[in-house]
């Protein structure tokens, strides 16, 4: 018997469950999917509780509109200032929900993933994209420093010399290079995007739920030993960021559109 969820968006987040895959869809398209800290709690509480509903055999994370998440909505930030270890516990737990979850978690990456949204998509144990996506760690260019794991997740896919060259430059990777990278499982027309999920996600809800479980906890085990350590260091250095001038300069020159003047 196949049970529907109709979808209702809370908190920025729509949900929809259906033969076991329940489908998360970041729901801000007015703001690229960028997270304000209540979206960001809400997407990371949804993906805990669905690891431990016997319903849920595969999640799909993407989202709504022309993006996939463009990382934290700073101008959200800026009107509603909250203290900066709630928004990195927040994140932090955001991305440790989708590696811990019993179920494989697939991120469908149908438009641009920026900072967190880079770390949501390379967190997740399947990770496909759009030829029109593209992948974009910028936090230097506006005084900060790579967060949601993303420094760890990233070299993880891609090795250090390719990591260190997106996260200190911060330029954008395209889909077609993150497949060719590593970044990705693989990147596909955009036509063929949704299908090509839909599928897999089909194929991993009528598997077998503990060998997935656990074949899911070897690879982390192996590959992202250290994954504590490096959010609890990319915490700690980025409340120190942003208290600081340069993040400051950064986000006001991000806002008004123009190039920032670092002391």
């Amino acid at each position: 018997m196949t049970e529907t969820t109709e979808g209702v968006a809370v908190e920025g987040v729509r949900s929809t469950l259906e033969g076991g895959i329940l489908r998360l869809t970041i729901n801000r398209p007015k703001r690229m999917n960028a997270l304000d800290l209540e979206t960001m709690g809400a997407l990371g509480g949804a993906v805990t509780a669905a690891g431990a509903d016997e319903q849920v055999r595969t999640i799909v994370l993407t989202g709504e509109g022309a993006a996939f998440c463009t990382g934290a909505d700073l101008a959200a930030a800026g009107a509603n200032p909250a203290d900066p270890n709630v928004v990195m516990d927040t994140a932090n737990s955001l991305i440790r929900a989708i590696v811990d979850s019993p179920v494989p978690v697939i991120a469908a990456v149908n438009g641009p993933a920026a900072g967190v949204g880079v770390s949501i998509a390379v967190a997740a144990d399947l990770t496909y994209a759009a030829e029109t996506a593209y992948f974009l760690l910028a936090f230097t260019n506006i005084g900060l420093m790579p967060d949601g794991g993303s420094s760890l997740l990233v070299p993880a896919a891609i090795g250090r010399a390719r990591a260190a060259e997106m996260t200190l430059l911060g330029e954008r990777v395209s889909a077609v290079d993150a497949d060719r990278f590593g970044l990705v499982a693989r990147t596909l027309p955009d036509s063929e995007l949704v299908a090509h999920v839909d599928a897999v996600a089909a194929r991993t809800a009528s598997g077998p739920r503990r060998a997935l479980a656990l074949t899911k906890e070897a690879l982390n085990n192996a590959t992202l030993p250290a994954l504590d350590d490096a959010l609890a260091f990319e915490k700690a250095g980025q409340i120190e960021l942003l208290a600081s001038a340069d993040f400051a300069e950064g986000a006001m020159a991000m806002l008004q559109k123009r190039r920032p003047r670092f002391a």
